[in-house]
Formats: C-alpha cells, sequence, structure tokens
C-alpha cells in the first residue's frame, strides 16, 4: 500500500487539517528560509516535496546553522554510562561521523538503496551514528531490542531478508547459532573489542573510513525503517515507515508534543529497541536542533535516574510510567533537579494517583502521549493544555481521531468504542506504508474509512481522549508489548504443559504483567508447583526474550472455551483484573 497519494491531493489534506498556529517566543525551526518553506506546506500553498531525506534536509541544515554561529552552544548529542566516560557530538561532528559509517555499510559492506539492515544495539553512541548513516545510504534499518533471543533473531533476520546485523560481542553467538538459516545475511558486524570469527569489527572499520559520502536522494514516500510488532495472535509483524512518516512528519506537526528549542536537553529512557526512541531520542528533537541526552543505564535504577536528574540540564524526561511509578517510591525530597522542566508519559497507561505523587514532591505535571508503532503520536497532553487525569490529551496534528462502533460509525463524546483514525480518502503522513509481506494484515487494518487501533476509549466534549483497555490480547508491561502468542509457543514447548493461555494481570509497579494459565501434563501432577513454576519462567525467558517471562502462574485443570473450541482470554483476563 502506498504511503502517499498525488501529491494534489496532499496538497488538500494539509489545507483542510492543519490549523493556524503560532508560537510566541520560539527560534524558528532549521532556518528563515527552511521555516518559510514548511510553512507554506503547513497552510497548503506549497506541495510536500518529492524528494526528502533527514540527514541531509534536517542533520545537514542544523551543521550549516551552527557552522554559521546561528545555534546555542548546545551539544546535538550528549551520552554518558554512568562510569566516568561521556560522548558529545555537534550537528556537524554527528554528520562527519556518519558519513564514515556510510561508507563503511557501503563500500565496506557492499550494502545499496533498499537492502535492510538490522540494528540491534543497548544505548550506545553507535546506534545513533548507524541510523543516521543508513539514511544517508538509503538502507532500511530495523531495531531491535538487546534482549532478543537466538529464536526472536531468526525469525526477524528471515522475515526481514536482512543484508547485515549489527550488533555487540553479546549477542553474536546468538546470532552464529541461526545465520546458517538465514542466506541472505551477508554481513555481521560487531560493536565490541576484540574479534570473532565471521564478524567484521565496526569500530575499526569506521575509524579507517573516509567521511566524504554523499548522501543519497531519497523520494519520501521510500521505506526508512521497519519496527516489528508484537502480534496477539501469530508471529510479530514488519511495520515499514517511510522517510516522510517519520522525518517529515514533525516538521509539519511541528512543536505539538514536545515543544523544544535547539538549547534545551530531552532524555528518553525507553528501549532502543521501540519506536519511542526513534520519536523521542532522534526525529522530532533533531528537528528542533535540540540536545538528545542518553544515559547507558543497563539496568533501570531509579536512585540512578534522579540522581542523573540532578547532576545534569535535562529539560524534558520522557519514560513509561513503570519508571515515573518506581521514581515516586523514593524520597524525592532528597533530590533537586537542576533543569527539568517537563515530563512525559507514553507506552501505557498513568495512574492518576502517580501523577499527583509526582507533581507534590517536585512541582512538575507528567503530560501523557498517546500512540502506536504504525501511527507514531496519535494524542498528547502537550505544554499550556489542561490535565486531566486519566485522559491521554487530544489529537495530534494530521490526524482525525474518532471513537467509532464495529460498522465505523462515528460515537458521540462519551460513548465508548474502538479508537481510529481517518485514513480515506487520504491517507495522512504519519502513517505507516504498510504491514510487510502481509497485505491481508495491512488490509484488515481498516474499517469503512479508518484505521482502527485495536485499543477501545471515550472522547469528551472539549475533545479529550480517554483509555478504556485493548480489544486485542496485547499486553504492555513496563512499557514492553509482549504477544501472548509468543509466550504460550514457548510454554508449550516444555514437556510439563498440555495448554496454555496467557493473559495481562494487574501489578502495582509495573502496570501489569505476564499471567500463565496452565494445564499441566498428567506426568507433571505430583511435581512440587513452587518449583515448576521457576522452571517454566526459566524455560520462557531462554526460549524467547527475558522480559515475556510469565512473572505469574496458576495451574488450572481446563481452560475457558467457546463452542468451537478456542481458549477464551477474554474471560480470563476479565476475571484477573476483578471485571466478573
Amino acid at each position: 500500500m502506498k504511503l502517499l497519494l498525488k501529491l494534489q491531493k496532499l496538497k488538500l489534506l494539509w489545507t483542510l487539517k492543519l490549523p493556524n498556529r503560532t508560537f510566541h517566543g520560539h527560534p524558528r525551526l532549521l532556518s528563515s528560509d527552511v521555516y518559510s518553506q514548511y510553512e507554506s506546506i503547513r497552510q497548503g500553498k506549497q506541495e510536500i516535496p518529492k524528494y526528502f531525506n533527514f540527514a541531509s534536509d534536517v542533520l545537514d541544515k542544523w551543521s550549516e546553522i551552527e557552522k554559521a554561529g546561528k545555534r546555542p552552544s548546545n551539544p546535538a548529542f550528549w551520552w554518558i554510562n554512568g562510569e566516568g566516560e561521556e560522548v558529545k557530538w555537534s550537528f556537524e561532528e554527528l554528520g562527519f561521523l556518519s558519513r564514515k559509517v556510510a561508507n563503511v555499510l557501503t563500500k565496506e559492506c557492499g550494502l545499496q538503496k533498499g537492502d535492510k539492515l538490522i540494528l540491534i544495539l543497548p544505548r550506545i553512541p553507535e546506534w545513533w551514528l548507524v541510523k543516521v548513516a543508513c539514511m544517508r545510504a538509503g538502507i532500511v534499518v530495523i531495531p531491535g531490542t538487546s534482549q532478543l533471543s537466538a529464536k526472536d533473531i531468526l525469525y526477524r533476520l528471515q522475515a526481514s531478508k536482512a543484508a547485515c546485523i549489527i550488533t555487540t560481542g553479546k549477542l553474536a553467538p546468538a546470532v552464529d547459532s541461526v545465520a546458517s538459516q538465514c542466506q541472505l545475511l551477508k554481513t555481521k558486524l560487531m560493536v565490541s573489542k576484540g574479534s570473532r570469527e565471521g564478524w567484521q569489527n565496526f569500530t575499526e572499520l569506521y575509524q579507517n573510513q573516509s567521511a566524504d559520502h554523499s548522501c543519497i536522494k531519497t523520494r519520501i514516500q521510500d521505506p526508512m525503517m521497519i519496527f516489528f510488532t508484537s502480534g496477539t495472535t501469530g508471529s510479530p509483524k514488519m511495520t515499514q515507515h517511510s522517510q516522510g512518516s517519520l522525518g517529515f512528519r514533525p516538521l509539519l506537526s511541528e512543536r505539538y508534543w514536545l515543544d523544544l528549542t535547539p538549547s534545551q536537553i530531552i532524555w528518553n529512557t525507553a528501549d532502543t529497541g521501540w519506536i519511542l526512541t526513534s520519536i523521542a531520542s532522534f526525529f522530532d528533537p533533531w528537528v528542533f536542533g535540540s540536545c538528545i541526552f542518553i544515559h547507558n543505564l543497563p539496568q533501570t535504577d531509579s536512585e540512578v535516574i534522579l540522581n542523573t536528574l540532578c547532576r545534569f540540564p535535562i529539560d524534558a524526561l520522557v519514560g513509561a510510567p513503570t519508571l515515573f511509578r518506581m521514581l515516586v517510591q523514593n524520597d524525592l525530597s532528597k533530590y533537586k533537579f537542576m533543569s527539568l522542566k517537563y515530563c512525559m508519559s507514553g507506552g501505557e497507561p498513568l495512574n492518576p494517583e502517580v501523577m499527583e505523587q509526582w507533581k507534590s514532591h517536585t512541582g512538575l505535571d507528567i503530560h501523557e502521549v498517546y500512540g502506536q508503532t504504525e501511527m507514531g503520536v496519535i494524542c498528547s497532553v502537550s505544554k499550556g493544555m489542561k490535565i486531566k487525569p486519566g485522559s491521554m490529551g487530544k489529537a495530534a496534528p494530521l490526524y482525525d481521531v474518532q471513537i467509532i462502533d464495529k460498522n465505523a460509525n462515528i460515537l458521540p463524546p462519551g460513548q465508548q468504542g474502538e479508537i481510529a483514525i481517518r485514513s480515506k480518502p487520504i491517507r495522512p503522513l504519519g502513517f505507516f506504508s504498510e504491514y510487510l509481506d502481509n497485505p491481508k494484515k495491512t488490509a484488515e487494518s481498516e474499517r469503512g474509512d479508518f484505521y482502527v487501533t485495536g485499543d477501545r476509549g471515550t472522547m469528551d466534549e472539549e475533545g479529550y481522549f480517554q483509555f478504556i483497555g485493548r480489544d486485542d490480547d496485547i499486553i504492555i508491561s513496563s512499557g514492553y508489548r509482549i504477544g501472548p502468542f509468543e509466550v504460550e509457543s514457548a510454554l508449550i514447548e516444555h514437556p510439563a504443559v498440555v495448554e496454555t493461555a496467557v493473559v495481562s494481570s494487574p501489578d502495582p509497579l509495573r502496570g501489569e504483567v505476564v499471567k500463565a494459565f496452565v494445564v499441566l501434563s498428567p506426568t507433571f501432577s505430583s511435581t512440587d508447583l513452587k518449583s515448576l513454576t521457576r522452571d517454566l519462567q526459566d524455560h520462557v525467558k531462554k526460549t524467547t526474550a527475558p522480559y515475556k517471562y510469565p512473572r505469574k502462574v496458576e495451574f488450572v485443570k481446563e481452560l475457558p472455551k467457546t463452542v468451537t473450541g478456542k481458549i477464551k482470554r477474554n474471560e480470563l483476563r476479565d476475571k484477573e483484573w476483578g471485571r466478573i
């Protein structure tokens, strides 16, 4: 499915959808000439460009502004690891280093425009360099969390037909264990000290490379990134985004949810495998010329996070609700934040009591953000908006968000239905292009004139949306989206398990966790259940990513089923949440 229709139709979209907006006291984006171009597009006076590349049209423009002395002396990228190591890059340095990496990918690895590259790195600077380099070379990058298992990596390599993988020495053995089954995998790059047979050392290659590289010309609808979703009834799907949906979108959405300036610093604590990091720690802040701050954070430690906020001039903090639930458990009176003014929470609903505790101890509000892998930011409570506890704010620019029924009829304010975004007659720019190689799923994601999110909610008279729950069985725990099918598939491999159903279960810290209902094989009926529970949990950790294991296990004689034999997961889930 094409992301964009004819430019003339797109011009109509911007004319109809984008309001006239002014931003008092904010420096213009990029430069006066560039700003004027995007302002004309926002007002419908100019068509969206046919060609666009985030690296050359945004990052390199900021580099030029820097060299002209028209940007504050703020780094573009600031990384620490908590052990004394620190990296600071200006936009000019980011451009220099990313061109070297682009040459590594094209000259040393032989990658070409349109080739796919799987990037599995923790929060280290190389993750940002590789992403920018891929844009310069027209290579499609596929981020993945460092917690992926060998089985997860195999599936992603085979499904994507990736020609290259870049990861750390820690994950290299897992890749090697499945690489023989991936005939299209040409190159393996390792971001670690030392060497390994069959791998090239990333650092050595790029240090010796020339920085002479010309950014490739890309169309605005050309594929740029692919994210794997967590499926509820099958394997993860490939959600493909274009140069336009991720890179150009924030230029048109302007300051909606972040509202940063070139002198400000933002810290997003999300994992590098999720789209939130690409949005909040890459595209959107750099559109504003802001500084992206990153702490390596091998583990989420509330004291480390609080001390970092006290030691560094961080203006904006983005995190999952779990982060704020952890932070409010500390004695916040001991901490004095250096610069923090703006806090945002996304990935799952935030408890109103946590918002109240954070506000009472820090004086800061938490602004909720709602989005999906397919859409990016859909709703948010932006600066200046009234905060309604339990509400995730209003629709983002470019999106016509509605509550609809099963027949795609728009429901009135206050009535519960499915959260949907208008996709016809014109597909908004921020939309994903398609579920790659899955036209059936792409078609099923639409109902009438709308893309359906699978989430239920309501909208009030003022246009504020409230999240009710998910129509599907997806589990969101500590910001991680977990598909029950993957956990069930892992459990069923264990000889003790005859049948299993996985649902969400409430948890005071994580919001919800994975719970498995298990029907045991008769040969295991006399086994010590505590020991067996640990065994099943360890089995899932080894078979899938560690964060997917069931933190709760309940052994049952049978599972509730429909007359056709389908397991009633909704019944188990409702019982777990006290709804029945």
